[in-house]
């Protein structure tokens, strides 16, 4: 199993309709095959700058990569991520 996670902050003004938009159409993630517990999250802790958080499981590395090269992966990084995210940090744990 792996748990993909990225905590993140967006470029848009926190409670904006553009910051909305986003976490909203961030749910195509979860339709992509392998994509399984997904969730989205605010971060409420004041220790670290980002704001909120993706996190999903795939059974092994084969589903994962199937999700990275997805087709609608590579168009929400591509169209949303990059000129959206102002900054995040990405973490992918699998069981000891």
């Amino acid at each position: 199993m792996i748990r993909h996670t990225v905590a993140f902050r967006l470029k848009h003004p926190k409670s904006s309709p553009a910051e909305q938009a986003f976490l909203a159409d961030a749910r195509v993630l979860e339709t992509i095959p392998g994509v399984t517990a997904f969730e989205r999250l605010r971060q409420v802790s004041p220790k670290n700058e980002f704001d909120f958080g993706f996190s999903m499981e795939f059974a092994d590395a084969a589903a994962y990569q199937g999700y990275n090269d997805h087709p609608d992966h590579v168009a929400f990084v591509r169209d949303r991520w990059i000129p959206e995210v102002a900054a995040f940090l990405e973490i992918d744990y699998a069981p000891l």
